[in-house]
């Protein structure tokens, strides 16, 4: 993860772990835009607003476009973002007239949405539909919000030869339908012949829709105040030609401007533009699987007092348990499926008591679509199987651990496994449960289990190992610790966002650890130069005069 830093999360006030924060920034862009302005177009600004405690309060706001009604906008917002908690975001659109404050009138809104910061992680790149008040539709408006948070990479760009400008660049994506799309926009260096733009950050999706060969159009402007920038050069490029660099050798680009390559017999170009410095990083997925007991001591599924009674009304606490954390996981499941397993049940056609089935019954595909389609599974699965046990949880550690040893056979290995088991008391093969798990904590996997019930949970403090290092029967202890135990008779009057909190906070933490181990830097740098370096003014052909207007 990026940035990562320890810091303190509301969790802590219930006793959990201490939560793992990173810096998240988001790039936002609108189209279509209704037009309330009568005389010109509308003038945009976003406000972005977090919910705390049920309340919506702004954060922070973009800059104000003039009269554009498909305004891409410059300004980055940076939130704390963590893995463990569903954060709600609402992002405002506003017509703005004259100053900055936002007015009270209905027709100064055009439009907002809300959504989850980990879906916009997860997704990388977000396009909702606008929203005005009483869920009507803003028309066909639309916003596109992006994140850089996965693969990373930094570059500095110094740009060279051009003439008392005040220049800044922009980076095209070039999509399959020759549509282009902005990916960066970099600050404006006032009048300097030699700028170098500050570092930024692009995740590979939106650069280049993780194709190494894709063009990528890149403009150089000369700003104006009044939104009417004059056009200095361009040149295409590829992300696999940014990699060359390394070995203090840098990429150049010959910025043309097409009109004047036309005109002038000579012309060689309008400046060079200087890849100095290159920084990638790979990206982590994760893949979740869900453990459910169906063990005899659950009680009767048909009783009303048993834990996998479906009450028309409200969900069981499995269910509760299950839609809790595996809500918060689906946003970092790379393809949203879900397998689906359960154990200590006689099942069709033959009834004979299996540890390890799939609740579809679909031996060949356990998997479902999204946390609803586990919900549905188990819905569907209770009626057709008979409880039983005993409650051996050790085959269903052991096959996803074998599952998740085949990422070792990957040099950058980028996908990490979790695994939510929910059980309703005592483990029976508890030293093979051990012995499994110390196997597992060589793994990039993580196990997280929900006791459920009022049942003895002594054994699964000991898995937990917070309070000592879990040992195999034979002594050897787990690598690193990747199990987290928690009672949901604790959570019972807590909100599921507290359960998940609780069970997810140490998760980023054991993926950090399993890397470090394996010496597979999940951001590893590309060689760059060091540091860039200026270049001399030492131009073929001096530029045409291009006005600087402040």
């Amino acid at each position: 993860m990026n940035d990562i830093q320890d810091a303190t999360s509301p969790g802590a006030a219930l006793g959990g772990p201490v939560a793992c924060v990173s810096k998240v920034e988001l790039r936002v862009a609108c189209k279509a835009l209704l037009d309330r302005d009568t005389l010109n177009k509308s003038d945009p600004c976003v406000i972005l607003m977090v919910q705390n405690q049920g309340q919506w309060t702004e954060l922070d706001r973009t800059e104000v476009i003039k009269s554009n009604l498909h305004p891409v906008f410059a300004k980055v917002f940076t939130l704390d973002y963590y893995f463990e908690e569903a954060q709600k975001l609402r992002f405002e659109v506003y017509d703005i007239h004259g100053t900055h404050s936002i007015g009270t009138r209905d027709d100064d809104f055009l439009g907002g949405v809300e959504c989850t910061l980990g879906q916009i992680v997860a997704q990388k790149k977000m396009v909702k539909p606008l929203f005005l008040k009483y869920a009507k539709y803003a028309g066909k408006s639309a916003i596109t919000v992006g994140s850089p948070y996965s693969s990373p990479y930094r570059f500095r760009s110094p740009l060279d030869l051009f003439s008392k400008s005040d220049p800044f660049l922009e980076i095209y994506r070039i999509n399959d339908d020759g549509t282009e799309q902005l990916v960066h926009r970099t600050e404006v260096i006032k009048n300097n012949l030699n700028p170098v733009w500050e570092p930024f950050k692009v995740s590979l999706i939106s650069l280049c829709s993780c194709d190494e060969d894709r063009k990528l159009k890149c403009l150089v402007w000369d700003s104006d105040s009044r939104g009417k920038h004059d056009f200095i050069g361009e040149f295409y490029a590829t992300f696999r030609e940014m990699q060359k660099i390394g070995g203090g050798s840098k990429v150049t680009w010959d910025c043309i401007n097409p009109k004047y390559k036309l005109k002038k017999k000579n012309y060689k170009n309008s400046g060079v533009v200087i890849l100095s410095d290159l920084k990638v990083r790979a990206n982590l997925y994760s893949s979740c699987s869900v453990a459910i007991d169906f063990t005899a001591s659950n009680g009767d599924p048909r009783n009303s007092c048993s834990l996998h009674y479906i009450n028309p009304y409200q969900p069981n606490e499995y269910l509760k348990a299950l839609i809790a954390v595996g809500e918060i996981c689906q946003d970092y499941d790379s393809d949203k499926r879900f397998s689906a397993l359960g154990f200590g049940a006689r099942i069709p056609p033959n009834y004979e008591v299996s540890h390890d089935f799939a609740i579809n019954f679909n031996p060949e595909d356990d998997e479902c679509e999204e946390i609803q389609g586990v919900v549905e599974a188990y819905q569907n699965c209770l009626p057709k199987i008979q409880l039983y046990g005993p409650t051996n949880v050790s085959p269903i550690i052991s096959r996803i651990a074998k599952l998740s040893a085949g990422e070792e056979t990957i040099k950058d290995a980028s996908r990490y496994h979790i695994l939510l088991i929910l059980t309703d008391g005592v483990v029976t093969d508890m030293a093979d449960t051990r012995e499994a798990i110390v196997r597992a904590s060589y793994q990039p996997l993580s196990i997280i289990i929900v006791g459920v019930g009022n049942a003895d949970f002594t054994d699964m403090q000991i898995l937990d190992g917070d309070d000592g290092v879990l040992r195999s029967p034979k002594g050897e202890p787990v690598l690193r610790d990747i199990v987290q135990f928690v009672p949901f008779r604790d959570f019972k009057t807590a909100s599921p966002a507290a359960l998940a909190k609780c069970v997810l906070a140490e998760v980023p933490n054991q993926v950090v650890e399993y890397y470090s181990h394996k010496a597979i830097c999940p951001m590893p740098p590309v060689p760059s130069c060091d540091s860039p370096t200026s270049l001399a003014n030492t131009p073929t052909e001096s530029l045409p005069a291009v006005g600087t207007t402040a």
